[in-house]
């Protein structure tokens, strides 16, 4: 059924810059995402927290010791000219501005979403591509060998962070914020369920998504891997160092993405996605709003009950 996208406001957004997550132990944050093929590395003034980097060797994420898993705050990048029309949209949009974060800088600007969760925005490079990656899957000529052994497997690395999804408890509420505070724009919808928002820059399908919930939280990040065959075999990787928990491997119908789910010892997710749909820069993508059976995925295995539960709650 087909839908409207969010007006987009004069400014936006156009990258993830980075996340930042709380976590029980940073032992096992290093364990599980050394595993899963990112650069893990010790970072502070006492090496009490880490820095996770994928093969683009950009700092994706903070992760940082605390009693519970938490998302810390969520930090966005635009243009140098934006930033002073993004400020005054989050604050016509309603926002708490706040001085700034206590483990975060001074860049930019800080608030609060509807949801509580902390946001800066700050001026800075562009992390998401601007045209659509190539995720090329070939056949094999006759009389070619088509596979290497599996001792020559080498370690799936992902190549950047895609996506980041956030429970929400009002998920329309929030796709109308993040429209008109920071431009992103609607990509596709099922009812209030599940909410998936782009860039008007030249972003992936999405960037930022929201699933209902009774509380805000943290379900998963989504990192880009070459093909199809990278998510099967970053599976097994996880599998072979002990985390086998997780759903997939499968495909998205909303954003077509091949995916693996891994779940992380918090109960929160870590996503190998593939050839995840593109929106170019100044398309105006047809969002749509499909029913929850047919609309979460095109193949795979069943969706386990865990998928949805939010730890946080």
């Amino acid at each position: 059924m087909a839908g409207s996208a969010i007006p987009s406001p004069g400014a936006s957004i156009h990258s993830i810059d980075h996340f930042t997550l709380n976590v029980p132990s940073l032992a096992e944050a290093e364990r599980f995402f050394t595993a899963f093929g990112l650069d893990v590395a010790r970072a502070g003034a006492h090496a009490n927290e880490l820095e996770l980097r994928a093969a683009d060797g950009w700092r994706w994420a903070r992760i940082l010791p605390a009693s519970s898993k938490s998302l810390t705050y969520l930090s966005f990048n635009c243009f140098d000219d934006d930033l002073v029309a993004i400020r005054a949209q989050v604050r016509s949009a309603g926002a708490t501005f706040v001085a700034g974060h206590l483990v975060g800088d001074d860049a930019g600007v800080w608030f609060h979403d509807p949801d509580g969760n902390l946001i800066q925005v700050k001026a800075g490079a562009k992390t998401s591509p601007s045209s659509k990656t190539s995720h090329p899957v070939e056949g094999t000529a006759a009389n070619t060998r088509g596979n290497c052994m599996r001792s020559e497997v080498k370690q799936v690395r992902p190549r950047r962070l895609s996506h980041v999804l956030l429970f929400s408890p009002d998920v329309l509420r929030a796709i109308d914020f993040y429209g008109k505070a920071l431009g992103l724009r609607l990509s596709d919808k099922s009812l209030d369920i599940i909410a998936f928002t782009h860039a008007p820059h030249g972003s992936d399908h999405h960037l930022v998504a929201f699933a209902k919930s009774s509380a805000r939280g943290w379900h998963h990040a989504a990192w880009d891997v070459d093909d199809v065959n990278r998510v099967g075999e970053g599976a097994a990787q996880m599998a072979a160092a002990g985390y086998a928990k997780g759903w997939g491997t499968g495909r998205h119908v909303l954003g077509s993405n091949y995916f693996h789910y891994v779940e992380d010892p918090w109960g929160s997710f870590s996503e190998y996605s593939a050839d995840i749909d593109f929106v170019s820069a100044g398309y105006r993508w047809p969002a749509g709003d499909f029913a929850p059976e047919d609309s979460l995925y095109l193949w795979g295995p069943p969706v386990p009950d865990n998928f949805v539960h939010n730890t946080e709650a």
